[in-house]
């Protein structure tokens, strides 16, 4: 079993690591479902990670249809990602038909190589879930990252389970969105996935011991000015067991 960790900051992808993911997926901006993440952030954790490090490669939040404007930072943020010496890549470019548009995923994939690429939740977007699978093979993508067109994969394991069949090998398909201890047993049981992304999130409190009383958060998250968001190792390896445990 393949385990991928979303994390948002140079603290969790360190949790994660120690936690024993293989691979952790670097964004920004969790409440927008990830952003690309600064290159300062890239390369702290590159440097400090030896595990395989993918970066969320995704200009804004909203949809997934991009400017020609958009899609030039995308290219130039790929160009940077590679420079840091990343592993992989994550992006998703949608035609507003809500198709794939290949021809544009294909440009992205074609400059990230030799990286790996993965196509994010863009794909539960799409309008037809196996067109978009033989559209993102077709344009190179290496994985696909699905909660089978719900909020959550475990509502979507159906159709995660036949896009597995489907694929045949030919993409990997990964299963993501609500991953943790009550839903990974009987997702593994029904999709036979080989590869699942969760966040095993946790807090901490902040070091601050001066708050302002005034201001309990800069952003819409009450209190979250003295939260910090980061990952649980032991999650990690709990739902790691657990996934295993039905894969075997």
């Amino acid at each position: 079993m393949t385990v991928e960790i979303v994390v948002y900051n140079i603290a969790s992808a360190l949790k994660a690591q120690e936690g024993g993911a293989d691979r952790v997926e670097l964004c920004d901006n969790p409440g927008e479902g990830g952003t690309t993440p600064s290159f300062g952030t890239v390369e702290v954790v590159r440097a400090n990670l030896g595990i395989d490090v993918y970066v969320m490669i995704r200009p804004r939040g909203g949809d997934f249809c991009y400017s020609s404007y958009e899609f030039h930072a995308m290219k130039r943020d790929i160009y940077q990602s590679q420079k840091l010496s990343v592993d992989g890549v994550v992006l998703g470019i949608l035609n507003p038909d809500g198709t794939i548009d290949k021809k544009r995923c294909k440009e992205l994939i074609d400059k990230a190589r030799p990286l790996k690429v993965t196509c994010h939740r863009a794909f539960d977007m799409t309008r037809d879930p196996f067109q978009a699978l033989e559209d993102c093979i077709e344009a190179g993508f290496d994985r696909i990252l699905t909660s089978g067109g719900q909020m959550q994969a475990i509502k979507g394991a159906t159709l995660i389970g036949e896009l597995i069949k489907r694929a045949n090998g030919r993409i990997a398909i990964m299963p993501g969105s609500g991953v943790n201890e009550n839903t990974v047993e009987e997702l593994v049981a029904k999709t036979g996935a080989t590869e699942i992304h969760f966040s095993a999130a946790a807090t901490t409190d902040s070091l601050m011991q001066y708050r302002n009383p005034d201001i309990a958060g800069m952003g819409s998250d009450e209190g979250s000015e003295f939260k910090l968001k980061t990952v649980d190792p032991e999650r990690i390896k709990a739902i790691r067991a657990l996934a295993e445990k039905k894969s075997s």
